[in-house]
């Protein structure tokens, strides 16, 4: 079966409204599109309506996402709002979990959210350095796979994306080798069969991807794209690991 790849890139707290609408018009100069490949970025919520639907070649995901429809939440942002300015959402990323306090129900909550209201999510598992250390690595991931996934009905499996973020990973300049990597996707996949067997889901790998690294972890066979932070705030950075995924696809 020919491999997919989704190169998606979160730009975090970064990017002006016009800086963002700028870098996705710069970057779809700078690939072709191709099958197999898709391409996705995630704004700050001010920048949404500005990039949404203006490169067809690039989809516009959103950083987060209340889990109620609507209310009193001052400062939230409610799936109905969404629906109109992003084609997927991320759920979980170790950010929200680590600084805003985010439990593994409140993912839950969110992830189902966003399914019910047409939002693909790309769901964020990872361990932090203590946990990796200790050996804990494959126990965590497993945990929090199985409480996000929780009444999650079968039909709906393959609409969702899983990214392995290692904690450590990120923004550090550390990231795990392509094995590492490869050990981890590999059984994020086998537990994914155990929820729903049969299932196709895509598995990104995100913590300090680069171009320089990009090629070899987008090779490993249970590894189906990435999840880009710093490096995605570039242009000639981000399109040169699309770049290697067109590659791989070529070859």
């Amino acid at each position: 079966m020919r491999k997919e790849y989704l190169i998606a890139g979160n730009w975090k707290m970064f990017k002006t409204i016009a800086e963002s609408r700028e870098f996705v018009r710069a970057l779809a100069k700078e690939f072709s599109a191709a099958p197999g490949l898709e391409v996705v970025v995630f704004p700050p919520y001010t920048s949404l309506a500005a990039t949404h639907g203006l490169e067809a070649k690039i989809k516009i995901g959103a950083q987060n996402m209340f889990f109620e429809e609507k209310g009193a939440f001052t400062g939230e942002i409610s799936p109905l709002m969404l629906q109109e300015l992003a084609d997927c959402v991320l759920v979980g990323h170790s950010e929200r979990r680590e600084i805003f306090a985010e439990s593994d129900e409140d993912v839950n909550k969110k992830l189902k959210t966003a399914l019910k209201f047409n939002l693909p999510p790309v769901l964020c598992v990872g361990e932090t350095l203590p946990e990796r250390e200790a050996g804990k690595t494959l126990p965590k991931v497993r945990q929090q796979l199985e409480m996000a996934l929780q009444g999650v009905a079968g039909a709906n499996m393959e609409k969702i994306t899983v990214a392995y973020e290692p904690i450590w990973a990120i923004g550090t300049g550390r990231n795990a080798t392509p094995a590492q990597a490869q050990e981890v996707h590999h059984f994020i996949g086998q537990t994914l069969q155990e929820i729903a067997p049969g299932s196709r889901i895509k598995i990104l790998y995100g913590g300090s991807v680069k171009p320089e690294n990009s090629l070899e972890l987008l090779s490993q066979e249970d590894i189906s794209g990435v999840l880009v932070g710093g490096a995605s705030l570039k242009v000639d950075q981000f399109s040169a690991i699309i770049q290697n995924a067109l590659k791989l696809l070529n070859a």
